[in-house]
């Protein structure tokens, strides 16, 4: 790279992100940032971005590609990439970075607010009482004390909710094949056992999604999973909403399988904020069959949807934006880290 400042774009970027990004990077690129999404720019304006900082609703596909032939570096601001075409970056040889472990705090204490608040049904309560009604018809809950919590994914992620759980005085089981395989000594010291799938779905009281989105872990929340857990247990996502089949979730609802859901993410919720735009698009009709379930199932009370919020800690964010930075400073200086993707 050369001594000259490299044009960087930073999309979906707040206010406070903004001054952040330009007081650290502002002597080695001439930053460009927008509120919205990548997509919501022409091709024309792409043109010299040599540094792009995306968030996860901003896709990296081929044909945003096409239109950075200058682009050098992918710096993701979040740990999950399925946002970016690897395959495609691959072959352009622009290196990919993330930001691994950022939010491992944020998202498992996230992940108990939501559980709290099915197990308590504190949604219903707080609701109930706004409107001056104080009677306790129908709000009994349940001790998440001596209930058996599924884990699915023991990352950086998984492993705090294990150790929360254990505070609470769960039983925990988990179902993690690279971890099991990687770190027996995990259990022992963290007090859980590794069990298969179908183990951890018939013993549990909750199952919590921690994995990434992987093809392999498409859908693995569905119709035939759901129908192998414990009538009336738990579901929990803060995960990504692709692990879930929002259909099957309806269903076990509806079946009484499950008797709540948790969910922070959900298939399609990319579109919730631009639905009028769906219709121009290749499988619009699929993804508006996805919103209109996804509203049904926002209207059941025993149901709380968030917006993909778990991460949305000051300290989480804060160290996102750190992370992401040493990130541009570290291609630039010509030794990148956190790499996905080398070029």
């Amino acid at each position: 790279m050369t001594q000259t400042k490299v044009h960087a774009l930073a999309t979906e970027a707040k206010e406070d992100e903004v001054r952040r990004l330009t007081e650290k990077l502002g002597e080695q690129v001439e930053l460009r940032t927008i509120s919205g999404t990548l997509e919501e720019l022409p091709p024309a304006d792409l043109h010299d971005v040599e540094v792009l900082l995306p968030f996860i609703h901003s896709k990296v596909g081929r044909n945003e590609l096409d239109a950075m032939p200058n682009l050098k570096v992918i710096a993701t601001r979040s740990t999950g990439f399925d946002h970016i075409d690897l395959a495609a970056t691959g072959e352009r040889g622009i290196t990919v970075c993330n930001v691994p472990g950022y939010g491992e705090t944020a998202v498992a204490e996230y992940t108990f607010a939501l559980l709290l608040n099915i197990s308590r049904k504190v949604h219903l309560a707080n609701s109930r009482t706004k409107r001056g009604d104080y009677t306790l018809e129908g709000l009994r809950g349940f001790d998440l004390y001596g209930k058996t919590i599924g884990v699915i994914g023991a990352g950086a992620i998984g492993l705090r909710v294990i150790r929360i759980a254990t505070g609470f005085g769960m039983r925990v089981l988990v179902y993690d094949e690279v971890q099991r395989k990687r770190n027996r000594l995990l259990s022992e010291v963290l007090g859980f056992n590794f069990v298969p799938l179908d183990e951890l779905l018939t013993q549990s009281d909750v199952v919590t999604l921690h994995a990434p989105s992987l093809p392999s872990t498409y859908h693995m929340i569905n119709r035939d999973s759901l129908a192998k857990m414990k009538r009336g247990s738990y579901l929990v996502n803060t995960a990504r909403g692709t692990l879930v089949d929002t259909h099957a979730v309806a269903w076990a609802l509806d079946t009484g399988i499950l008797a709540g859901a948790g969910l922070d993410t959900f298939e399609g919720e990319e579109f919730l904020e631009r639905e009028e735009e769906l219709m121009d698009q290749p499988g619009a009709e699929e993804k508006l069959r996805m919103l209109v379930q996804n509203n049904v199932l926002q209207r059941r009370p025993n149901v709380i949807i968030t917006p993909h919020m778990a991460f949305n800690s000051n300290e989480a964010l804060l160290r996102i934006l750190d992370t992401t930075i040493e990130n541009v400073q570290a291609f630039l200086a010509g030794d990148p880290q956190n790499v996905v993707q080398a070029r």
